[in-house]
């Protein structure tokens, strides 16, 4: 867990106001007994989570993709190549949806607009050399060209949900 308190309570904050905004329908199926709190969230969604990423086109036609997304400081982090159709959407479009899915064990959804990290010819996120050690001890040093190849984003979320209808189960299968 890579999460301060503020940002646990940040995250927590979000939870709850996300879920006391959604319809009753939502409520009904992500019942207080059926989500996960920050920190319980924290700890299962640690390392690589694959996200379902929605994006729109200039003609407002929506695309999804799969990213490797990672959850950290209460926030997904992804990438993609500089030249991805994905990277010209976010470049001219920065709202998306994203979802983490883990069968019928888990779901989290997540709305939010996206911030560059790593701009090409521009000043990176003040974060951006921590960010880039962890992702470089994941994939390797040499897995890419950091500054050319790749760009990441941070999804600053407007809402979240989690749905978890069992997260004693969740816990004991540990992180993905």
């Amino acid at each position: 867990m890579r999460e301060t308190p503020e940002e646990l309570a940040e995250l927590q904050a979000l939870l709850d106001s996300s879920l006391s905004r959604s319809t009753s329908h939502l409520r009904s199926i992500v019942s207080t007994e059926r989500t996960l709190n920050a920190e319980q969230l924290t700890r299962v969604l640690t390392g690589m989570c694959t996200l379902a990423l929605a994006t729109v086109t200039a003609k407002g036609e929506p695309r999804i993709s799969g990213v490797d997304g990672h959850f950290l400081h209460g926030k997904w982090h992804f990438g993609t190549a500089r030249g991805a159709a994905k990277a010209r959407h976010l470049a001219a479009r920065p709202a998306v949806s994203a979802a983490h899915m883990r069968g019928e064990d888990l779901g989290v959804f997540t709305h939010g607009t996206v911030e560059v990290l790593n701009p090409r010819g521009g000043e990176p996120a003040a974060d951006w050399p921590d960010l880039l050690s962890y992702l470089k001890d994941f994939y390797g040093e040499d897995a890419f060209d950091w500054d050319d190849e790749v760009v990441y984003y941070r999804l600053r979320p407007h809402w979240m949900t989690v749905y978890a209808p069992d997260a004693a189960k969740l816990a004991a299968a540990g992180p993905a």
